[in-house]
Order: structure tokens, then C-alpha cells, then sequence
């Protein structure tokens, strides 16, 4: 078994995120290659064969031409499944590679099932495992979801080159994310309102103990989708990614985009009714009770 891995290479660095690739790639137990349009100056610590076509000459992203070098690394590869992150630049480019092989396509993958993949489905509440219908696949998986795996070592580089193209879509730069009155990323403590906590007027018992805590609120998608809280306060891969000191987790269960967020905190307490609720696997203290007897305990003691 073989999977061709599409790195990714933004603003002149190779992501970090393209190690995840790697991961996914041990557990599956396949054989790799890599196809990386970038710089010869940002490899990946990896051995075996490095397809590496020039960012400068091809640009950080080109539909048209990044998805030829892809189809000519799959010619020379023959790989069993074509694997990208499912990020802006996968879940662009992978449908458009599986379209031009006659490919299936399985799209943000968060975990090896016999015979198949699991995915997300009902908003990521439910789990279905999906096996592809043909010899080769195209895949996408969720950030997160898969731990980052560095093999070592230096690749055996193989130059790509097509023919140039314009193509249809233009690549014009990137655009900074719009200002958040709140900047998660560089809060200490923070305390997520997750569904299990009811209702939109509770939402001010999980805020008053991130005061109390010197934190920030925070939320799950479903609580902003809710309309609950503003979209600034989200946490996942839809949202913000954190690594704060402490994070707290307030009625959630844990879907993956959510731990995605989250994975990097230094130390996450949970407090759930649920005892097999996905965020304990994560949590380093999981309370089991009621969110919305528990906290305001918590924050009266703390206040104290």
C-alpha cells in the first residue's frame, strides 16, 4: 500500500500541519512519498522520495497547474491513495484531482475504520465509517485529528515541471483574518460554553467564571451557530486555535474540530454529565456533573 502526501508550503514556510500527514500515513500503515510545491530551502525531515516542484515558478497555490504536478507525481508514483490536510488549499485542490482521475473522494477523515474511514456526520455529533468503491483514493484529513509524526531522515528529491498555464482561477495574495474583539490566541485561561449548557441565558455562568479564573470565554461551533455567543469567542478548526495554560470545557462534548483547537493547552479540565463523553479522552481532570450546578459552585469558591 502507497499514499502520495501533498504538503503545504504558505508565506515561504512548510506548514507544520504537514507532519500530521505522516501520522495519518503510520497509522494506516502505508508506504509514502510526498509531492511539495515550495522551496528546496523548506524540506520535511523525511526520507524517501520528495517530488518538489517551485513554488516561485508555479505560485503557493494554482488550481489549474498544482493540480497537474499532483496528476504527473500520481503517474510516476502509482500511489494507492493521494492524501491531503483538509484545509483551504485540500479541500480545493482534492476534488478537482479526483475529478481528473476518475477517483473516489473521502473528505475530512478523523480516523482508520476496518476496511475504511471514519468521518463526521449530523454536525459532527455522529460517526460513519465510509470504504472507497475504487483502486485509488483521493483523502483529506481533519486537522487534529491525527498526530504529527517527524520520520527523520533527508528526502531523495525528484524535480517536477509542467507546462505553464494561467489558468482560470488566479492566485492574488493572502487576506488577513478579520480583527476579533477578543484574541484567544494569547489568553492564559480559557473557559468554553458548550452546549451542555443549556440555554443562551446561561451563557453568563460559564463568563463569570472565566473572570474569576483571569480568563477569556470561549465556545464550541454549535453554541455560536446557536447564536449563544459571537463568533469571535470560537474554538476549533472553524474558529481559533488555542495553547493557553488552562482551558476549561463547559458542557462539551468533544468533536473533533473542537479538540483540533484545543490540543495544544497545557492543562484541560472538563465538566461534563457524561463520563464517555469524547473530551475526557483529552482532559487531563474530567468533573462529572452538572454544568450548571457545578460551575457556580466552582466560581463561589474561587471567588472566595
Amino acid at each position: 500500500m502507497k499514499a502520495l502526501l501533498v504538503g503545504e508550503y504558505r508565506e515561504g514556510k512548510l506548514l507544520d500541519s504537514t507532519y500530521e500527514l505522516f501520522g495519518f500515513a503510520a497509522q494506516l500503515g502505508a508506504e509514502t512519498a510526498m509531492l511539495l510545491i515550495g522551496s528546496e530551502d523548506q524540506l520535511p525531515a523525511c526520507g524517501g522520495t520528495l517530488y518538489l516542484a517551485d513554488a516561485g515558478k508555479y505560485g503557493e497555490y494554482n488550481p489549474d497547474l498544482h493540480k497537474r504536478l499532483i496528476v504527473a507525481a500520481v503517474e510516476r508514483e502509482n500511489p494507492d491513495y493521494i492524501v491531503f490536510l483538509h484545509s483551504s488549499y485540500g479541500w480545493d485542490l482534492a476534488p478537482r484531482v479526483a475529478a481528473t482521475l476518475r477517483a473516489a473522494q473521502v473528505s475530512e477523515i478523523i480516523g482508520i475504520a476496518d476496511g475504511g474511514f471514519e468521518v463526521t456526520c449530523c454536525n459532527a455529533k455522529m460517526r460513519r465509517a465510509v470504504q472507497p468503491a475504487t483502486a485509488r483514493t483521493v483523502l483529506t484529513i481533519q486537522a487534529g485529528a491525527f498526530p504529527a509524526a517527524m520520520p527523520g531522515g533527508s528526502p531523495r528529491l525528484e524535480r517536477l515541471d509542467v507546462e505553464d498555464g494561467a489558468g482560470a482561477v488566479v492566485f492574488v495574495g493572502y487576506e488577513p483574518a478579520e480583527k476579533k474583539d477578543v484574541d484567544l490566541a494569547k489568553a492564559e485561561v480559557i473557559v468554553s460554553a458548550g452546549r451542555g449548557v443549556g440555554k443562551k441565558e446561561n451563557v453568563p455562568v460559564i463568563a463569570a467564571l472565566a473572570r474569576a479564573l483571569g480568563g477569556e470565554l470561549g465556545a464550541s461551533r454549535p453554541v455560536v451557530d446557536a447564536g449563544w455567543v459571537e463568533h469571535s469567542h470560537q474554538v476549533g478548526t472553524t474558529g481559533q486555535t488555542e495553547s493557553p495554560k488552562l482551558y476549561a470545557a463547559c458542557g462539551i462534548s468533544g468533536a473533533i474540530q473542537h479538540l483540533a483547537g484545543m490540543k495544544k493547552s497545557d492543562f484541560v479540565v472538563a465538566i461534563n454529565k457524561d463520563k464517555d463523553a469524547p473530551i475526557g479522552e483529552v482532559a487531563d481532570v474530567l468533573v462529572v456533573a452538572d454544568v450548571m450546578q457545578f460551575v457556580p459552585a466552582l466560581t463561589a469558591k474561587i471567588q472566595k
